[in-house]
């Protein structure tokens, strides 16, 4: 629930109100996001999803004339386009992290996320057919790929 802290807090300070305001927020208190404070499985995913809303409404003002445009980050002047590539790399290093977390917990018990234990050699021959039927269809989210076919049924939306 730490990493998640971090993550929304970053996310919150990166993105509230980015193209006016510099990236660090005087409200943001960094140091509180690695307190182990988060009591429940609802609190975490409610501090995940307002962190991860922010920043795709950020992303949905970005205008092609955006992208080259200045903002600050802790008085750093970056493009928009740097601002972002920025917090992709970052991002995922954290996503990471969890995910790694979660399979030490759950061991033998892990469900992968993309193509299951053993089936590789079977999911990549069904790709190359689909292929040669019809067009594979394009993932939809740059996050989960959420209509993706690496993507198990039950990590859908």
């Amino acid at each position: 629930a730490t990493i998640v802290k971090h993550l929304s807090g970053n996310m919150l300070s990166r993105w509230t109100n980015f193209l006016i305001e510099d990236g660090e927020k005087n409200w943001r208190n960094r140091d509180s996001e690695f307190e182990n404070n988060i009591k429940s499985k609802e609190e975490m995913l409610e501090v995940w999803e307002k962190g991860w809303t922010v920043f795709f409404e950020a992303l949905n003002q970005i205008q092609e004339e955006t992208w080259q445009k200045e903002i600050t980050i802790r008085g750093e002047k970056h493009s928009v386009l740097d601002a972002v590539l920025r917090q992709l790399a970052h991002y995922p290093y954290h996503v990471g992290q969890i995910i790694y977390i979660a399979k030490m917990l759950k061991n033998d018990d892990w469900k992968t996320l993309s193509i299951p234990r053993n089936q590789s050699q079977e999911f990549n021959i069904e790709m190359l057919k689909r292929q040669n039927a019809e067009e594979i269809q394009q993932n939809s989210s740059p996050v989960c790929y959420a209509k993706s076919d690496e993507v198990r049924d039950e990590f859908k939306n």
